[in-house]
């Protein structure tokens, strides 16, 4: 549109443009909120659904919904699947404690395996249980009592190995069965100040070996010295020596047949630990103890 020019001005006239911008009828109105806005209502329900049910619901029944969105899961003869009723979904002859009407959740044929194997006793063999320590403590124990014997008769029954009859001790501890190999005032189990085991002394330890070599006890070895001192403690101690003797009674068992892996530890605790407290300095306290440990159960204990 075109506006007069003043009078008695040759300025061309104004030329005012007007735009005008068409939107689109009911763009406000679309319906992709719509969508979110029904996700949302509908989570919302699933949500509130699910409080409900866990407010409405006891333990087992949640055990039992539980189990049928998940049947892998059902611990046997722990409130199972589709537990309801006077026995609690289970009958006089329902040994695993499964129910048997087809109609209940949870049955035999959903949670168990067709190729599954097993029986009652699994895990309960003659090797020890992994389930119960008090049973297999019990196995050790009577193991343990049937080695002393073995070793016992086993050095009777040998001219030589007799006279170190009083030398060998065993002694039932918290930790298992422990063989104290003793020295005196007349023997020694090895050199004076050495490492070196007597030829009895390690014809004794090869016949412990022999005993214990088919069992899968841990085995522990602790050397122990007397009171008596060295010229030069820099060079030699009790601390070497008690360390020295019990290493070369490990790598006695080796040769004897024992594995490697059943050696749980082996150390020297020099005069620390007298047998004879009241004389630190009596030979008797020369000593390696070789102790059976108790199996651990599968938590390690």
């Amino acid at each position: 549109m075109a506006a007069r020019a003043p009078h008695g001005s040759n300025q061309p006239p104004k030329i005012i443009y007007k735009k005008i911008y068409v939107e689109g009828h009911g763009g406000h109105h679309g319906g992709a909120w719509k969508v979110a806005y029904a996700d949302f209502v509908t989570a919302m329900m699933a949500f509130f659904l699910l409080m409900w049910l866990l407010g409405a619901t006891n333990e087992k029944q949640r055990k039992a919904l539980a189990d049928y969105f998940a049947p892998t899961l059902v611990q046997m003869k722990q409130n199972s699947a589709g537990s309801n009723g006077m026995f609690g979904g289970s009958s006089i002859t329902d040994k695993d404690n499964y129910p048997h009407k087809a109609s209940q959740t949870g049955t035999r044929s959903m949670t168990i395996p067709v190729e599954a194997t097993g029986g009652d006793q699994v895990g309960t063999g003659q090797k020890g249980t992994l389930k119960d320590k008090a049973v297999l403590n019990a196995e050790d124990r009577k193991n343990f009592e049937l080695i002393r014997r073995q070793v016992a008769f086993a050095m009777s029954s040998s001219p030589k190995l007799s006279k170190l009859g009083s030398h060998v001790r065993f002694v039932r501890t918290q930790n298992g069965l422990r063989v104290d190999l003793i020295d005196d005032a007349d023997y020694s189990m090895f050199g004076l100040g050495t490492t070196m085991l007597d030829p009895e002394a390690s014809k004794l330890i090869g016949l412990i070996a022999e005993t214990i070599k088919g069992m899968t006890n841990p085995i522990m070895i602790r050397g122990h010295t007397d009171s008596l001192g060295y010229g030069d403690p820099l060079a030699m101690n009790n601390w070497m020596l008690s360390s020295g003797r019990a290493e070369a009674t490990r790598r006695r068992l080796a040769t004897g047949g024992i594995p490697e892996a059943r050696f749980n530890r082996i150390e020297g605790v020099a005069d620390r630990e007298p047998m004879i407290q009241d004389n630190p300095t009596d030979p008797r306290n020369r000593r390696v103890a070789i102790t059976l440990l108790y199996r651990a159960t599968a938590f390690g204990e």
